[in-house]
């Protein structure tokens, strides 16, 4: 355990479930005198309408949260993507294990009709490089300030690659939990105190201490599990990189995004990009959604 407990790999959060906007389809006509200004109005009506793609033709759009948060980081990212007309799905992270993590993840997807883009926050990239293999509808996936492992990388080697984390043991609370095997095993919580400059520096105090008391943690033993054959091998690929990342060196985050061959995109922000910086993300994502 003294290697597990070395350094946590953080991941931050995502939205509320999203709901289908699509524009509302006028119709008319009339006869007599109004046929001219009717046929006008619908005329207008539908030019407007198809300057938007129909709602039904756009991608789900899933986002999943890392550690030490849950899905509501995505919040303003998710009203953003709603309200240009995608459907948007926020679910729960177990933060448990790779493998199991990623396998329900594949479950959600799997009950999801249509194309989809996948994005994924810190270790909510992990999960989302194992759930996405095999799956036809992924068209596309985004990573935000997110691991993109290769296939036998872990979580603890690609944090470590390169210098710059400021979250080591010392930022960290461990709390023991049972299991059913009756083996149990240990949560990672980020300390109140340093959890602001390690996680989400350019956000208010007062929001980073809510943040810190409302945390999900992650099981330590997800730090040195390997990852299995990474979907960005054959799904197209986006990356926003966040420049002042405590979490994962921005190094780190240009090295998996050139290794992926993903379009990237720079950011000045925290590890918590999509909740300091939710346009920019946004329009990352809707690139990835065309």
């Amino acid at each position: 355990m003294s290697t597990t407990r070395r350094t946590v790999i953080a991941g931050s959060a995502a939205a509320a479930t999203g709901a289908l906007v699509g524009a509302p389809l006028a119709s008319a006509a009339s006869a007599g005198t109004t046929a001219t200004t009717s046929a006008a109005s619908a005329a207008s009506a539908a030019s407007a309408a198809s300057a938007r793609p129909p709602a039904a033709a756009r991608p789900t759009v899933v986002l999943v949260h890392g550690a030490f948060a849950d899905a509501s980081g995505w919040n303003d990212v998710a009203r953003l993507l709603q309200r240009d007309g995608h459907r948007v799905l926020a679910p729960a992270n177990p933060l448990r294990s790779v493998s199991a993590d990623a396998a329900y993840l594949a479950s959600i997807l799997a009950t999801l009709p249509g194309p989809i883009v996948l994005v994924g926050h810190s270790y909510g990239g992990m999960v989302i490089t194992n759930a996405a293999v095999g799956n036809t509808n992924v068209k596309a996936l985004v990573y935000v300030a997110a691991f993109a492992p290769d296939q036998g990388e872990t979580l603890q080697g690609l944090q470590l690659k390169y210098p710059g984390s400021r979250l080591g043991e010392a930022a960290l609370d461990f709390r023991p939990y049972p299991t059913p095997d009756g083996v149990g095993s240990i949560d990672g919580y980020v300390k109140t105190d340093v959890f602001r400059d390690v996680f989400a520096g350019d956000l208010p105090r007062a929001t980073t201490d809510l943040m810190a008391a409302t945390q999900r943690p992650g099981d330590v033993h997800t730090l040195q599990e390997p990852s299995g054959a990474p979907a960005w091998k054959s799904i197209p690929s986006w990356y926003l990189v966040a420049r002042d990342d405590n979490l994962i060196p921005p190094a780190a985050q240009r090295f998996m995004a050139k290794r992926a061959g993903a379009r990237t995109t720079e950011v000045g922000a925290s590890h918590v990009a999509m909740i300091s910086q939710p346009r920019i993300t946004a329009d990352v994502i809707r690139s990835a959604a065309r």
